[in-house]
């Protein structure tokens, strides 16, 4: 065997891995040329004994019968729309505890339905042939308002008023199903647990979380994904944000506050078997900082979410990152962050999309709203049972599992609240400082 040089990256939205520098797509079937490689997972026996034991088998046939009744693209337009939406409110209903589809054994507090039965709605939407005709332009419009919509990323609907504080919250999809259609990522279940939700902050003000899910895939991210769904509730305005955190999930056993982001893809495949290796690319007609900087740096409270004991898992102020010095050569592994005039190759959440939305986030904060405290959370990577770690022979769920993800989630809600606090405590100072 040829022995494969290797590195130890931060993958953000999986799991720490061991990952090759030269890295080709899995060995797996292609998708026929009407369905993507994410809806070509579809057939495989976990996603389909995930979608039969939570409910959600029924949301692909449904759909389906529902395009079939469309005569226009106007209606198209609406019902691909509310179907969207629809998706995202059920999941969500679902992860809380309220109104969810019938039948099913699954633990509620499950992400992976939503994500496979979003993957069921594009694929018949992919492959709908109306009467009417429809221009390969009209179907990706149809494409892109189905995943804004099932992924909460239209529905952020933060209150006004002075009296609550406005947080937005954002996790990612799974992730490496390749190597296990199983995996769940623990950030996107924490947004569906969060979305819509309330905490109180020390001082007793409420604040109100709103929350969105992401993509796994380079071109979305690209194409300006973040920065769309993010803006709106940036700019200054009665309902602008008082906080953000974008979540993804990072190493094992412990949450990492990540310090500074890079601005890096690294080219490890996405969801879609697709490689970027490159700068991170700011879509045109976004504020952003120019010349582009190569770092952006969290303004969460990371010290007092550290001290704070918020859960199970320890919580890390993590500044490590890899640069190429100012002057060049080879890249050099930083334990406390980026020195003058470095290009960035690896944030604190590596080079995968965890450390882009992070980066895309902040940059943004950067360039509309400075002063907004915001940054990126890691949690702890969700594993199986000791006897369940067999992607060809495991169960799609064990009690390990689903109490691991409760506490993941839980302290997700606790780091949460503790920025949030001291959020509304420096708010009350500035306010205090002008009377």
């Amino acid at each position: 065997m040829r022995r494969i040089r290797t590195r130890t990256v931060a993958l953000g939205v999986a799991l720490i891995a061991v990952v090759p520098l030269s890295l080709t797509a899995p060995a797996t079937a292609a998708p026929a040329a009407d369905t993507t490689v994410e809806e070509g997972r579809l057939t495989q026996a976990a996603p389909q004994e995930i979608l039969r034991r939570s409910g959600f088998d029924a949301w692909e046939r449904e759909f389906a019968r529902g395009l079939a009744r469309v005569t226009s693209y106007p209606q198209a337009q609406r019902y691909v729309a509310d179907e969207g939406r629809a998706l995202w409110r059920r999941a969500v209903d679902r992860a809380q505890g309220g109104r969810g589809p019938d039948g099913g054994d699954l633990s509620r507090d499950d992400d992976r339905p939503l994500y496979w039965a979003r993957l069921g709605m594009t694929k018949e939407l992919r492959q709908w042939r109306p009467e009417f005709g429809l221009t390969e332009a009209r179907r990706d419009a149809l494409l892109g308002s189905l995943e804004r919509g099932s992924r909460g990323q239209d529905s952020i609907a933060l209150p006004a008023g002075k009296e609550v504080l406005r947080i937005v919250v954002t996790g990612f999809d799974p992730f490496q199903l390749d190597a296990d259609a199983r995996r769940s990522n623990p950030s996107g279940a924490a947004a569906l647990a969060l979305d819509g939700t309330t905490v109180r902050t020390a001082s007793g003000k409420q604040a109100r979380i709103e929350t969105a899910v992401f993509p796994v895939r380079w071109a979305d991210f690209a194409a300006g994904t973040v920065e769309r769904t993010l803006l709106p509730h940036f700019r200054s305005g009665p309902r602008q944000a008082d906080l953000f955190t974008t979540v993804s999930q990072g190493r094992p056993g412990r949450f990492d506050v990540e310090r500074t982001n890079g601005a890096w893809r690294g080219g490890y495949p996405d969801n879609a078997r697709e490689s970027r290796t490159e700068v991170v690319p700011i879509p045109a007609g976004v504020p952003t900082v120019r010349p582009q900087p190569q770092w952006t740096t969290t303004s969460l409270p990371y010290a007092r979410i550290v001290a704070a004991g918020t859960g199970p898992y320890p919580v890390v102020d993590h500044t490590a990152v890899t640069e190429i010095p100012a002057g060049g050569g080879a890249p050099v592994d930083r334990p406390d962050g980026p020195t003058p005039g470095s290009t960035a190759r690896a944030g604190g959440g590596g080079d995968y999309l965890s450390n882009e939305i992070a980066y895309r986030a902040t940059l943004l904060r950067d360039a509309v709203r400075p002063a907004i405290p915001g940054g990126h959370l890691h949690t702890p990577v969700l594993e199986f049972g000791p006897g369940n770690t067999d992607p060809a022979n495991g169960q799609v769920t064990d009690p390990d599992f689903v109490r691991n993800r409760i506490a993941i989630t839980g302290q997700v809600r606790a780091v949460v609240t503790v920025a949030a606090s001291e959020a509304a405590s420096e708010a009350a100072a500035r306010t205090a400082a002008r009377r």
